[in-house]
């Protein structure tokens, strides 16, 4: 599997600090590991990790296929947004899953995909990810599209990394914040000591941006709705708490102790999702409608 960066303004950085935060999967020690047996190349030529990065470089990395495994089909149920020859939109729901990981090799969204969808599932992800071009949390539910030939994975990627791809989220936050609107740009990466948790104050963090605004108002909760202008791993809730206003269900970022017994996980759900359909070359918006948990949620605060 082949990953292409260009640098656009991260100049003078170095190329393992770079490819850490973009492949925020990786560790730095794993990235410089990559670097140094030849699977990195900078304008078609090997480099080392100390490599400084200069405007307009073209970052290729070659990121060795895992050992193979049988990666079952399964009869899973899929809320279906959209579907055709080139893309399905599903809404994901909670506990799911995207992919095949350690600890959830069953059950996942893929399971379910390659029972609906057969072989047509784009291979550019590999063997674990076929057809996966971005993801959503386990307890994170909404709208997530997913590819079904290499053309329209190669588009969809390319609209990730130009932040073109509107992605609209709501959620419930603890707290009463005071402002209408607001927009949070801080630097997300991986945290300094728990390598499963993400960080502003990480030294390899990378732009994020995200924009909110309140829905509603609900004593010691607030309803709001998020627009992403990047992508990073658990922006939202990573953004959100940073500023004293924790999702609410969020025992990783947020209280360890959930306020509403039985909510799992936190109540963040991807609502919109607006692209430029690989093959039209037209704009698609579908929306997932807010989910049970989330409605009850929304009622007992009010």
């Amino acid at each position: 599997m082949n990953e292409y960066f260009t640098v656009e303004n991260e100049e003078g950085e170095r190329i393992d600090k770079f490819l850490a935060g973009e492949l925020e999967e990786k560790s730095r020690s794993y990235i410089q590991k990559l670097i140094k047996d030849g699977y990195v190349k900078i304008n078609g030529k090997t480099v080392k990790p100390s490599y400084r990065l200069i405007l307009g470089d073209r970052a290729e990395v070659v990121l060795p296929e895992t050992a193979d495994v049988d990666i079952l089909p399964e009869n899973i149920p899929l809320d279906i947004l959209y579907e055709d020859r080139d893309i399905i939109i599903v809404n994901k729901p909670k506990q799911m899953v995207v992919h095949p990981a350690p600890g959830h090799e069953t059950g996942t969204l893929v399971n379910a995909l390659m029972y609906h969808c057969g072989d047509e599932l784009s291979g550019i992800g590999g063997n674990r990810r076929p057809g996966i071009v971005h993801r959503i949390d386990m307890d994170t539910t909404g709208s997530l599209v997913v590819c079904k030939n290499d053309m329209s994975h190669q588009s969809l990627s390319l609209q990730l990394k130009e932040h073109s791809i509107n992605r609209v989220y709501e959620a419930v936050v603890h707290g009463n914040i005071k402002e209408d609107f607001g927009v949070i740009n801080a630097p997300v990466g991986r945290h300094p000591v728990d390598r499963k948790r993400m960080s502003t104050h990480s030294k390899n963090g990378r732009t994020a941006v995200t924009h909110y605004e309140v829905l509603k108002r609900s004593g010691n909760y607030t309803y709001i709705r998020c627009r992403l202008e990047t992508g990073r791993t658990h922006q939202i809730r990573v953004h959100m708490a940073s500023i004293g206003h924790p999702i609410v269900g969020d025992i990783v970022y947020g209280p360890k102790k959930c306020p509403f017994p039985g909510l799992i996980g936190q109540s963040l759900h991807a609502k919109i999702l607006g692209i430029i359909h690989p093959s039209t070359g037209e704009y698609l918006e579908v929306e997932a409608p807010l989910p049970s948990y989330f409605l009850e949620l929304l009622k007992k605060i009010s």
